[in-house]
């Protein structure tokens, strides 16, 4: 008899989970529910002034492979295109700075740390202290404020290394674990003990002469840091859809609860219930909690500790000639606090198209964990407050030609000291049969979920084959 596996949820990691099932076990039946119109997720764009704009993540993270394989699995790899611009900036309160040539803002050059003009001379000979700060002798989870304070200093860490990681997750550096979102950070500290010479090791490791092809028949690798679908990201779902066939992808099927059966599940959805022998549960951990109260209620329970913070996107676009009077930059970080956005990708610089017709072409990025008032106020008020900022910042005229804003309610999942412990609890406390995965549990970004949902049907596949 023909075994069925449905996945709950329409998003990027759910098509990844139903297309490793239909490529690994084709003899397994899939079946993926999705509750809005079309599937695809968080990966949207929007038309603002007649042009194609990303509304939620625009690129991928191409030092993570997963996401790059899937695109080079359903024959999207030569519409990879690298940014064209790579170099960032961050908002000092007065004018913009480039962020340090090391990774994560991290500085790998002692001379480049001494003359950088955002921080003060204490703060710069702070944050060279973490040359000779010993190592911490606890080995569990902290805080990356609490570690990035320990080995940097408060002034590094609130000028420019906190607003950029902080900044990444939507969070509160004080608050987000260390070892559910930049591990590498501890792990420097473990096996360098010192970010900075952590920093060096991974410059090292990445410089020209270790990035090259991959063995042969297995592709080549994008060098570029970040990398994008020609045409959109939405390609990508797109041609995951469709390559599971219309048939095992239903549409405005908002799944309701699971029930044990037998030896097996019943999904409940609005038009019916379909029996499955495993299921994959990929929507927000909130929206879990509600689906698995009846099969497990201590998994519910810690599902609903996740806190997840409200954010938006904000899209301007300027009148023609504009892109040129703007610096050669992908953008920048602001620290918390300084503007009223917290970050801005120059769409029109990291990803020129000739559709731009020398137009400025801005998203930014409003809200955050601790900082979601600025969602309580109308379209109209947030692209005002951002256009006055973005004349101070780049000399851009007084108001768009055109805007939009996307908001994205309890979109960001709050990774809070201890998290991996929170994930493995609530994977204990589930049926075998029965897999979370997604955004709210290991890794927020494209290539993470991609992953995500390919380990799914992997663990799936285990329960089945016994």
């Amino acid at each position: 008899m023909k075994r069925r596996v449905i996945v709950v949820g329409g998003g990027i990691t759910g098509l990844s989970a139903a297309h490793r099932l239909m490529i690994d076990q084709p003899a397994v039946d899939v079946l993926v529910l999705e509750s809005e119109p079309q599937p695809g997720g968080k990966i949207r764009s929007a038309t603002v002034g007649g042009l194609s704009v990303e509304a939620g993540p625009d690129s991928l993270l191409a030092r993570k492979p997963w996401a790059v394989d899937l695109c080079r699995e359903l024959g999207l790899e030569d519409d990879l295109v690298p940014a064209a611009v790579a170099k960032a900036q961050i908002w000092s309160g007065s004018r913009l700075l480039p962020f340090p040539s090391g990774p994560f803002g991290i500085s790998t050059d002692l001379s480049e740390l001494a003359t950088w003009k955002g921080t003060s001379y204490a703060a710069k000979l702070r944050a060279a202290g973490d040359l000779i700060v010993p190592r911490r002798r606890d080995q569990g989870d902290e805080s990356l404020g609490a570690l990035l304070r320990r080995r940097l200093g408060s002034g590094a860490t609130n000028a420019l290394v906190g607003p950029l990681l902080g900044g990444v997750l939507g969070g509160d550096v004080d608050r987000l674990s260390v070892e559910a979102t930049f591990p590498e950070l501890a792990d420097w500290e473990r096996e360098h003990g010192s970010l900075i010479r952590g920093a060096r090791a991974m410059s090292a490791a990445r410089r020209p002469a270790n990035v090259g092809s991959r063995p042969a028949g297995q592709g080549r690798r994008p060098t570029s840091m970040f990398v994008r679908l020609r045409g959109g990201l939405e390609r990508l779902t797109a041609a995951a859809a469709e390559a599971l066939e219309s048939a095992r992808v239903r549409t405005n099927a908002a799944v309701r609860a699971i029930h044990a059966s037998g030896e097996g599940f019943v999904v409940a959805y609005d038009g019916g219930e379909e029996s499955a022998d495993g299921v994959i549960v990929t929507t927000p951990a909130f929206v879990t909690a509600d689906l698995v109260a009846g099969l497990t209620p201590a998994a519910s329970a810690e599902l609903r500790t996740i806190r997840h913070a409200s954010t938006a996107v904000a899209v301007l676009v300027y009148p023609p000639g504009t892109d040129a009077t703007m610096p050669d930059s992908s953008g920048f970080i602001a620290p918390r606090g300084r503007l009223p956005m917290t970050a801005a990708t120059v769409v029109s610089k990291k990803w020129p198209d000739d559709a731009f017709g020398g137009r400025a072409v801005l998203r930014c990025f409003v809200g955050a964990d601790g900082a979601e008032e600025e969602l309580t106020r109308d379209d109209g008020e947030i692209v005002a407050d951002i256009a006055d900022a973005l004349t101070g910042v780049y000399g851009l005229p007084g108001r768009p030609e055109a805007s939009a804003v996307v908001r994205w309610p309890r979109a960001m999942p709050q990774y809070d000291v201890g998290h991996l412990d929170r994930v493995a609890a609530i994977e204990a406390a589930l049926p075998a049969g029965v897999v979370v995965a997604g955004q709210s549990f290991r890794g927020v970004g494209i290539p993470d979920c991609v992953r995500q949902g390919a380990e799914a049907a992997e663990r799936v596949r285990a329960v089945l084959a016994r």
